[in-house]
């Protein structure tokens, strides 16, 4: 395996420790020694990674909105319908949700970041709306949802599927899977036309 591979895929095992420990503990009451002893390193070892707790979890938001905006880019040149393009990017938050970030991707206390960092998690999120709208304004150009305003009902979705994180029991009777197909259905079925 490849150096920078190697350091990658610490950075993320990283991040994952960190989104658990920050579900459990919010972010300041979690400690950079919580994070660094679940995963056996020094507090020293994991600053090689990352230079404090705010950058940790300014990289839990990039890392999460990255893999979303890339989602959005193949399935905006995707040529299927729009009803099946919304389908896609909800399966994808949730798992996003559930199984990248343990739970807690895109809610883990953005307003504790610094103006400068908050402002670009910002830019990246405003992005991902403007295309998920786009898709629920192209269902209703293609006569798939129903009229109204694709804000409103984007934001329905987005808190929808974030609360999941406050609710998610992974020792519970649904896999995240199950959960994806079933907010899926409801979702994009709630506003076909």
């Amino acid at each position: 395996m490849a150096r920078g591979t190697a350091a990658t895929d610490r950075r993320v095992e990283i991040l994952k420790s960190a989104a658990a420990a920050f579900r459990r503990r919010g972010y300041h009451g979690a400690s950079v020694d919580e994070i660094a002893s679940t995963l056996e390193m020094t507090k020293g070892n994991l600053y090689y990674y990352f230079r404090n707790k705010e950058d940790i979890l300014y990289a839990c938001h990039e890392y999460s909105l990255d893999i979303l905006l890339n989602l959005m880019k193949e399935v905006q040149q995707a040529p299927v319908p729009a009803d099946q393009k919304l389908r896609r990017l909800i399966l994808a938050f949730v798992h996003l949700i559930l199984d990248e970030l343990q739970g807690t991707a895109l809610t883990l206390d953005p307003e504790a970041l610094s103006p400068p960092l908050l402002a670009k998690i910002i830019a990246k999120r405003d992005e991902f709306d403007r295309g998920m709208r786009a898709i629920i304004r192209q269902g209703m150009d293609e006569g798939l949802f129903g009229k109204g305003d694709p804000k409103m009902i984007e934001f329905a979705i987005m808190g929808a599927v974030n609360w999941i994180s406050k609710w998610f029991d992974p020792a519970g009777p649904m896999t995240s899977e199950q959960i994806g197909e079933a907010f899926a259905d409801y979702l994009v079925g709630r506003i076909r036309s």
